[in-house]
């Protein structure tokens, strides 16, 4: 859709310039006695009317199978009575889609594009010899100009067609695609009936479109329906392999930007919403606008609050055509320029999960089995969903510490040797330093609190390290009271400093619990050390085993033995 007003004024400026003068030109030329044939131009453009209400959309251009009768109409009337049916019948299909005010510059548009198609046809038919006045079907005169009439105007039609949507759209669409064989296809349909009715109507009057019109009209339905149903069926295989690929995505954040993205390919989508149910209503958990996802702070909805709180409550989802059928129940958050909407409830277990809401900026951008696309999709949305937080908890479940929440061992090891082949492969000279922490007499602790109260020390110590460490590194818990902290491109000085500022802020800052052992459970505080053990790769180790060795050792011989509350440093 063109958004440019001066695009806009332009082409409406270029239509009042060319259309009306060379349409005049066109009657001043015509020599056929059209006054004496008003009776039969009123019944040809009676059917051009009935067929042009059956429009095919391709590619989001409308066309319309009255070709054939344009055709018998220029050779029975002439160039002008052709062109004012071309406007008459560019008015009707424009009328039929239901186009906005915003797209209100694509009647002149199409208007130019007939004019240009028409005049072009007519002086290639004059150009090869042909009159309006044969009727001979075996004759070379009368069926070589015909064909050529027509083959040119479907040949200039497209050729204007793809220039405007390069020059206006930037669309790098080719020439010769499915679109244009599909149209040539209906040209080549077309033209046999055009001239059987030019011939009929010369040797039977006018009753010759009503003989042509039935089975013409059945035909343009037949196309319409055709048509409709290949789109379908193009959307259901869409539907098939995003689902597939949905299924494949074992992470919820992956599952909820691939839904959107696959939307936005196959859909007009301007703003898409994913909406969450949770206890206290719907939570906004993904906006996207023009392709990019962004952030918008709106309070949570409630039930029959805007247009995903009626969904959720209604369990039923809505179809928009435009702004004046929603404007009442919508809460603000959508904006001015929206027109058509889609919002289908996410179903999981017969309970809504959520809410999924499209919007586009053109009017009836959306149709009736684009909605049931969408809430087939949406099934497949709450499945993966599903799937995605199971697999994520037990992924957790499998890599974290049930008590302090810290990453394992085990998946530690996995990182180590992770980060040794990032070491291994970049030769840059990067340092990897890991850092050892060991609590100082924490065997004391549980005597003297209990075991809970230990715990609870352990989860607090956890907390303390990530904050500390925050992005520069990865905390573990190594086993018991021993705790492991990675520091990928950290050299030993730096990772000595920050292992002197961990030992500090366990030291100088008591932990306060409650303990266990106490009748009253009574507030307590304690005092905890830890020793500390660095350890850096390459310049301690070459391999992962290693790494964690001499920092274990430095922990023990260098912090330990030499009276804890100490970080020591590997030395070989």
């Amino acid at each position: 859709m063109i958004t440019n007003k001066r695009a806009k004024l332009l082409i409406w400026s270029l239509w009042l310039v060319f259309v009306p003068s060379l349409t005049y030109l066109t009657l001043l030329l015509t020599k056929q006695d059209i006054a004496s044939f008003s009776t039969d131009i009123l019944f040809f453009l009676i059917l051009t009317s009935i067929v042009a209400f059956f429009p095919i959309k391709l590619n989001d251009n409308p066309i319309f199978l009255s070709e054939g009768i344009a055709l018998a109409v220029f050779l029975s009337f002439g160039l002008f009575v052709e062109l004012i049916f071309a406007q008459f019948a560019i008015m009707i299909v424009l009328l039929t889609v239901r186009i906005g005010s915003s797209e209100l510059y694509r009647i002149p548009l199409n208007s130019l594009i007939f004019l240009v198609s028409s005049i072009s046809s007519a002086l290639v038919f004059y150009l090869l010899g042909g009159t309006h006045n044969g009727n001979d079907l075996a004759a070379l005169a009368f069926l070589v100009p015909a064909a050529a009439y027509e083959l040119t105007k479907f040949l200039t039609n497209q050729l204007a067609i793809n220039f405007v949507r390069r020059i206006m759209y930037g669309s790098r669409e080719r020439f010769f695609s499915k679109d244009t064989l599909s149209q040539f296809i209906t040209v080549l349909i077309q033209f046999p009936v055009g001239i059987i009715l030019y011939i009929l109507y010369i040797d039977m009057g006018v009753i010759a479109t009503v003989y042509v019109g039935i089975p013409f009209i059945t035909l343009s339905i037949f196309f319409k329906q055709y048509y409709a149903s290949q789109k379908v069926n193009y959307y259901l295989q869409k539907a098939s392999e995003i689902g597939h690929q949905l299924a494949g995505r074992l992470q919820v954040d992956e599952v909820l930007d691939l839904i959107i993205q696959k939307l936005s390919t196959v859909l007009p989508v301007d703003f898409a919403y994913i909406l969450d149910v949770n206890k206290d209503g719907l939570h906004l958990i993904r906006y996207v606008e023009s392709g990019e996802q962004k952030t918008l702070m709106i309070p949570p909805l409630q039930k029959n609050e805007g247009i995903g709180g009626t969904v959720w409550q209604t369990g039923q989802a809505v179809l928009f055509h435009k702004r004046d059928e929603w404007r009442g129940i919508t809460q603000g958050y959508l904006p001015s320029s929206v027109e058509s909407i889609i919002s289908v409830p996410i179903v999981r277990n017969k309970q809504i999960v959520g809410v999924l809401v499209l919007a586009s900026n053109t009017r009836r951008a959306y149709e009736k089995y684009q909605l049931m696309i969408v809430d087939l999709l949406v099934s497949y949305l709450a499945v993966a969903v599903d799937n995605a937080r199971h697999y994520e908890d037990t992924k957790n479940k499998s890599e974290r510490c049930a008590l302090t929440k810290l990453y394992n061992y085990r998946y530690f090891e996995g990182l180590l040797e992770e980060e040794f082949k990032k070491l291994d492969s970049t030769n840059k000279g990067e340092p990897l330093s890991l850092i050892l922490l060991d609590i100082d007499h924490f065997k004391a602790v549980n005597d003297n609190f209990g075991h809970q109260s230990g715990n609870l020390i352990l989860c607090e110590l956890a907390n303390r390290l990530v904050k500390m460490v925050g992005k520069r590194g990865t905390v573990a818990r190594y086993g018991g009271e021993e705790f492991v902290i990675l520091l990928p491109n950290k050299d030993k000085y730096t990772s000595l400093q920050i292992a002197e500022d961990i030992r500090k802020l366990i030291a100088n800052n008591p932990f306060v619990f409650y303990s266990d052992l106490d009748k009253n459970r009574e507030q307590v505080s304690a005092k905890i050390t830890a020793s500390i053990g660095v350890a850096t790769a390459p310049e301690d180790a070459d391999d992962p085993l290693a790494l964690v060795r001499h920092a274990d050792r430095a922990m023990y011989t260098g912090a330990k033995q030499a009276g804890r509350n100490k970080v020591a440093q590997y030395v070989s």
